[in-house]
């Protein structure tokens, strides 16, 4: 069965990054066996960057401890250069500062080397579409830290800024769920919605608040109170 983008618009691409040759072998082939589209691998943060602007995965599958280059500064590049593309850290580490630095960079999900490939099938299905997937415990540790970067105090605000774009009802709603932690699916199924318009919302709120992943949706939704609503 081929895993095919919520638009619709051909298979799930993936991009596998890491320096253990037989691993990275496995996990591509493990992905490729279960309807992924594998268009690229990588054993070095140097050779991620370059062959991840010229294959446009939708997801990077990607080991922080590269030579090179390390695994934040390529999500870092990455995503810099390609802000749809979505980053799932697939790692040995799980101490608290690699996470939270691997989030600050710009992943969409972090999930250690110990889950099952059934684990990771579903965090690459759920990071295609902008879901967060964290193994489990990870999870409320960004969302603190989502918390502790919102209470810091930001840059003076520009008193020659235009107001900011007034979003819908559902909008809003959304925006406070994602700041609450919940997933995609769990938002759209206490909204009573489909997913897809979970994500439509998502994208509509990020267009009009130019922000550009959901670490900046979540950190301005936690400074303006949504989360605690």
């Amino acid at each position: 069965m081929t895993e095919t983008r919520g638009d619709g618009q051909g298979p799930i691409k993936v991009m596998v990054v890491d320096d253990h040759p037989m691993w990275r072998d496995a996990v591509a082939r493990d992905l490729a066996e279960s309807g992924f589209e594998v268009v690229a691998t990588a054993g070095d943060g140097d050779q991620a960057v370059r062959r991840a602007q010229a294959a446009a995965p939708d997801v990077l599958v990607l080991d922080l401890n590269l030579p090179a280059k390390p695994g934040v500064q390529v999500c870092k590049e990455v995503v810099a250069a390609n802000p749809a593309l979505r980053v799932l850290v697939l790692s040995a580490s799980g101490e608290h500062a690699d996470v939270l630095e691997a989030v600050k960079s710009g992943a969409t999900g972090y999930l250690l080397k110990s889950a099952s490939t059934g684990e990771l099938q579903d965090a690459v299905r759920r990071t295609a579409v902008g879901d967060p997937v964290f193994t489990p415990g990870l999870a409320g540790l960004v969302l603190g830290e989502y918390r502790r970067l919102a209470s810091e105090p930001g840059p003076a605000p520009d008193t020659d800024e235009p107001k900011a774009p007034r979003l819908t009802d559902r909008e809003t709603e959304v925006l406070r769920l994602v700041a609450k932690g919940l997933s995609y699916k769990q938002i759209a199924e206490r909204l009573v919605i489909s997913h897809r318009t979970v994500q439509n919302h998502v994208q509509n709120t990020l267009g009009k608040l130019q922000l550009h992943n959901r670490v900046e949706l979540v950190r301005y939704a936690i400074e303006r109170g949504l989360d605690d609503e």
